[in-house]
């Protein structure tokens, strides 16, 4: 069952956090899992990707030629990596910041506009939870009852942050459910 994950955007869209989290998710899950970040050469505001890899046995190498599934935050990441797609794979994609048609044929898209699901909820800071909420609807790579747990671990002193995560969890699940 080795899955592959892109996520990508810009610096300061959280797409390092939502990363982890997924790798450490997998791992408490009892799955193997790698994450290999990469980092834009801008101090801020510049490119971010990391790729995660899950599976049931040992992950041979953190770098697949094309992923599973790939996450883009905006239009820059969505050109950069679309490419890196395979055929049957699926686009998790922010339309708030992807104008461009999604013009491959062969792939599963989810398109939602994130950045506004998360003003709606209260904090625009939840976009990639909102995502890998939707990660975990539309895939079942990684549950709930894990992602949650892992938002406890990382939020727990801080009870208004855990609500709002926890609630941008859902809301990420419900729209999988939705598309």
């Amino acid at each position: 069952m080795k899955k592959s994950f892109v996520f990508s955007g810009s610096g300061g869209q959280g797409i390092m956090s939502a990363g982890i989290t997924l790798a450490n998710t997998a791992i408490e899950m009892g799955l193997h899992a790698t994450y290999l970040p990469e980092y834009g050469p801008e101090q801020r505001g510049g490119s971010a990707k990391c790729t995660v890899v899950v599976d049931d046995g040992a992950v041979v190498s953190p770098l697949p030629k094309q992923c599973d599934t790939l996450i883009c935050m905006n239009e820059l990441a969505y050109a950069k990596f679309i490419g890196d797609l395979k055929p049957g794979g699926m686009l998790v994609a922010n339309a708030n910041r992807i104008a461009n048609p999604y013009e491959r044929s062969d792939i599963k898209v989810i398109a939602v506009p994130v950045d506004d699901v998360a003003l709606a909820l209260g904090d625009p800071r939840t976009a990639n939870i909102i995502l890998l909420g939707i990660l975990a609807g539309a895939t079942g790579v990684i549950s709930r009852m894990f992602l949650a747990e892992a938002l406890k671990r990382k939020f727990g002193k801080k009870l208004a942050v855990l609500e709002m995560n926890i609630k941008a969890l859902d809301k990420g699940i419900e729209l999988a459910e939705d598309k």
